[in-house]
């Protein structure tokens, strides 16, 4: 029984996913996801918040199940069961340089390599599950900065939908929300996906909080 966890990043122009480079002998080199064999005592959950807690250093806001892989090839060695997470970050709370001798990185996920396993399978299943949640809820923004554009927030949806936004309509139904919070300055043009000038924003969970239990009007 294996743990694995498809962390989801949004880079401010892309969604990525975190990788890293098996040292197993029987894999050694190949790409999968942070992963951990599981003992039988041991609470699914519980493992998944300890390895995020581990890579990130605080304890996830969007963490949840997605289903039992179990297919009896997925494994060389034998069939191995995983019950895969996934999480939302922001990728520039991961410190790579921490992590550099297990060959971590941020990939785009419109661009991921075949990887070890069935891993590829996982990611799929996670951006599915994504694109569901951002229909639903305002999980996006555990992926973004605490002051960003609202082309980075067009952008995030945009690749987290699969498909092109009225930017419009999704200005219109975002204001009406109050979800957003003007900040007093503009974008300085040095964070990555952030162009000059633009206005900044920052997420207003006070108002997300009293949205709870309503219908969530984000319907793209």
């Amino acid at each position: 029984l294996s743990l694995s966890l498809v962390l989801l990043g949004f880079n401010g122009k892309r969604i990525e996913v975190l990788l890293a480079k098996s040292k197993n002998p029987e894999y050694e080199g190949e790409l999968f996801l942070p992963s951990q064999n599981l003992l039988a005592n041991e609470d699914f959950r519980e493992v998944a918040e300890s390895m995020f807690l581990h890579l990130f250093g605080y304890a996830p806001g969007v963490l949840e199940q997605l289903k039992a892989f179990g297919k009896v090839s997925r494994s060389r060695g034998g069939r191995v069961v995983n019950i895969a997470h996934y999480a939302l970050v922001k990728t520039s709370d991961f410190k790579a340089e921490e992590w550099s001798e297990y060959g971590m990185y941020w990939c785009d996920i419109e661009n991921i390599p075949q990887l070890a396993f069935d891993h590829n399978e996982i990611i799929e299943y996670a951006t599915e599950r994504l694109a569901r949640r951002v229909r639903r809820r305002p999980v996006g923004f555990e992926m973004l900065p605490p002051e960003f554009t609202i082309g980075q927030l067009i952008k995030l949806y945009e690749k987290a939908l699969k498909k092109k936004i009225d930017k419009r309509n999704f200005r219109k139904k975002v204001f009406k929300t109050y979800l957003l919070e003007e900040v007093d300055r503009k974008a300085s043009g040095k964070v990555f996906g952030q162009q000059k000038g633009s206005q900044l924003y920052r997420f207003n969970i006070k108002a997300y909080e009293m949205m709870k239990g309503s219908e969530y009007p984000f319907q793209f």
